[in-house]
């Protein structure tokens, strides 16, 4: 049944209808994490130029409880959840992965496993954090423990399956396993934290079979996501994690280049960024660090760092991100700051230019999730709303936003004797896909519609 979402401001009608039938639609799947190429770039035509005042809903499919972020790809939306065991006082429950009809809604198949958080020790035991990736006839699906799954898009038939812990010695870090799988031509890169030499491995993805290992495991694996990016002549396997930044050759595990840094409590949540040159990772404790990529060959100079010795509200220099992704546009880097603060900084310099409290709560780790629409930014902060927005060297500029899911998570630590909350977040991604924005959050999965010719 398609429902309304209601939003706070009134907008006009006429506008979208001119635009909607000035301009045809392109359709544009989000296969994985962060979308195609894990840009978070969305390219589709046709798409409202403002929020309308209300949102259609095509519908609302119950599910249980998780982080992670759908993938759409030929019609199917892909998603994972967990339910706990009311009878366990060790953290037993059932991870499962979820595959429906993107138009309707409708549950296509599911696949359920057992697993325990017991060993998050502080851990937002909720459920599974990875957004699947689908390749062609298959999806890749790994789980809060490290389950990793190689299943049939159509049939949801199990076609290959590894267990981090059993298979590698992985020790769960302790916000769970959160690296999506990425494929790249007849492999499979995966952060599996494993030894001997095992943080990274490639897979063959059609079998399951290894094709090369790389990276000494230190005390913590991190969670940050590998990403592909062409740089100095050769495609580079950017991999972040709590020891150094690092390149690899995707083809063999080679590295070719690596910068030391020592990130406290294995914090490397944020997907390291490119533009041009720029090649930027951040993290909660210690700040932001910008490497400049060479133009002949794999190699990369340390540009700045920030100098902060506080994560502490006012303490900060650059941006001290948690989870979000920072971005950026020219020379100039945009992000939200350990306690929600939005931030510009010069790329070339690192130096703050401004600062704003308008976008996302003033809370520890407040979170936002951006995606790039022609010369706006979609924003989902973790009160649920969708916000559509500018970022310039001047300031912040918002445009609109609307509630558009209810918030469920409790931000805090998971205990087999309860949970401590501070607040109720909703830190999940969303998918953008074929003229709509797919999100979930504990309770339902929902398509709504951003189409200009339905408004």
């Amino acid at each position: 049944m398609e429902q309304p979402v209601r939003k706070r401001s009134i907008l006009v009608w006429a506008v979208l209808f001119a635009i909607a039938a000035a301009v045809g639609l392109s359709a544009e799947d989000w296969p994985q994490w962060r979308g195609a190429e894990r840009l978070g770039v969305w390219t589709e035509t046709g798409i409202v130029e403002d929020l309308p005042d209300e949102l259609l809903v095509r519908w609302r499919t119950p599910i249980r409880s998780g982080y992670s972020g759908p993938a759409v790809a030929d019609g199917r939306v892909f998603i994972t959840d967990w339910r706990e065991d009311p009878n366990s006082r060790t953290l037993d429950g059932t991870e499962r992965a979820v595959a429906l009809d993107e138009e309707t809604g409708e549950v296509l198949w599911t696949h359920e496993w057992q697993t325990s958080y017991r060993m998050l020790s502080v851990a937002y035991a909720i459920g599974p954090r990875a957004t699947p990736t689908v390749d062609g006839d298959r999806v890749y699906v790994v789980g809060g423990t490290g389950r990793l799954f190689c299943f049939d898009v159509e049939t949801g038939d199990i076609l290959w399956q590894k267990d981090y812990i059993a298979e590698y010695d992985t020790s769960v870090p302790v916000w769970g396993i959160v690296s999506a799988p990425l494929v790249d031509g007849e492999r499979l890169i995966t952060v599996v934290g494993g030894e001997p030499d095992a943080l990274v491995i490639a897979f063959d993805k059609h079998t399951g079979d290894e094709i090369w290992r790389a990276i000494e495991t230190g005390t913590e694996m991190g969670y940050a996501q590998p990403v592909i990016y062409e740089a100095g002549g050769v495609r580079q396997l950017i991999i972040w994690h709590p020891q150094a930044l690092a390149s690899l050759n995707p083809e063999t595990g080679e590295l070719y280049w690596e910068q030391p840094w020592e990130v406290a409590m294995g914090v490397t949540v944020p997907t390291p960024v490119r533009s041009g040159d720029y090649l930027l990772v951040s993290q909660f404790f210690s700040g932001s660090m910008m490497m400049r990529l060479s133009q002949d060959r794999p190699a990369a100079t340390h540009l700045w760092q920030g100098q902060s010795r506080s994560e502490l509200k006012g303490e900060t220099d650059t941006i001290h991100s948690m989870v979000t992704t920072p971005i950026i546009i020219g020379d100039y880097v945009y992000g939200v700051d350990s306690y929600g603060e939005l931030r510009a900084l010069d790329a070339r310099t690192g130096q703050r230019l401004w600062e704003s409290a308008e976008m996302t709560p003033q809370e520890r780790w407040s979170t936002a999730f951006l995606v790039q629409h022609k010369d706006r930014w979609f924003v989902n902060n973790e009160e649920g709303y969708l916000i559509l927005a500018q970022f310039t060297p001047e300031g912040y500029v918002e445009l609109d936003r609307t509630r558009l899911i209810e918030p469920t998570s409790a931000s805090g630590t998971r205990t087999p004797h309860g949970r401590i909350a501070s607040r109720i977040v909703n830190w999940s991604h969303p998918a953008y896909a074929n003229g709509h924005i797919i999100h979930r959050n504990d309770r339902e999965i929902i398509r709504v519609s951003l189409r200009a010719a339905d408004y």
